[in-house]
């Protein structure tokens, strides 16, 4: 499944018991792992969360190429090889979701359940069209305030100021460069007609008032995916699990009850 660019190292954050339930969460367009930070006082130690940042995210390394979906899956499955994670609940965030999906694709064995929260078919839609024409136009720094405002538009209920101040400033970090290089192979990758080879139980996590991935456009995925049910959080918006993480964690958890098919073993690759 790897490209031509090689894989890179990935920084990540740890929470729960050696032994737990391996859980692996890829963030949002520009975000990093604290993203799912607020989550883990609400986990228990039987799941064990890996929270990964993305090659070109946060203090990820930030290579020249590999910015398209297939490159950032294989990072993903390095990352699994390097801390013997043979398979994996995998939850995506928005741009997350893309990658999760691109990995219960290409690497099926890998993925024991799939958690797609703000998650939509395809992101290459009109009315993100602003946003990509905005990206494409970016100079040589960023500006705080538009990155500020980005990360505002992604919540409708009341978030700390302080939190928002952090992952604006973690959203910094990455170079407009790679803001761009993510738009088009990742950002408006398209798997709409290869949902339906994705075998892994899914869980579609949903905002009420999310203007970026709304309820309605999970019904894509619900036709497509054999085994995928919808939880909708009413008056959520796009990061439900900054808005209410312990909500989103009771989710993840009563879901990782469910999944079973973690515990089979793989055959050696």
């Amino acid at each position: 499944m790897s490209t031509s660019d090689t894989t890179v190292r990935l920084p990540h954050g740890e929470h729960g018991e050696p032994n737990g339930i391996p859980v692996v969460m890829l963030h949002g367009y520009s975000d990093t792992w604290r993203s799912f930070e607020p989550l883990f006082e609400h986990l228990p130690g039987t799941i064990h969360a890996y929270a990964l940042t993305l090659r070109g995210h946060g203090d990820a390394p930030r290579p020249a190429g590999g910015y398209d979906a297939a490159q950032l899956a294989a990072d993903v499955v390095c990352f699994m090889d390097d801390m013997g994670i043979e398979r994996a609940i995998v939850v995506g965030h928005s741009m997350g979701t893309i990658v999760s999906t691109q990995l219960a694709i290409d690497a099926p064995e890998r993925v024991a359940g799939l958690v797609l929260a703000g998650g939509r078919p395809t992101f290459r839609t009109p009315d993100l069209g602003e946003l990509y024409a905005e990206v494409e136009a970016f100079g040589d720094a960023l500006d705080p305030a538009w990155v500020r405002a980005f990360q505002d538009s992604t919540v409708v209920r009341p978030v700390a100021d302080e939190w928002m101040e952090t992952v604006t400033r973690e959203s910094l970090k990455m170079p407009p460069r790679v803001w761009k290089a993510l738009a088009e192979p990742t950002m408006r990758a398209d798997h709409s007609g290869r949902l339906g080879s994705i075998s892994a139980p899914t869980l579609l996590v949903c905002g009420e008032l999310d203007e970026i991935a709304p309820p309605a456009e999970q019904q894509g995925f619900l036709d497509a995916i054999p085994d995928a049910r919808l939880v909708i959080h009413p008056g959520g918006g796009h990061a439900v699990h900054w808005e209410d993480p312990a909500a989103f964690a009771r989710d993840l958890v009563a879901f990782a009850a469910e999944v079973s098919a973690w515990r089979t073993p793989v055959p050696a690759r």
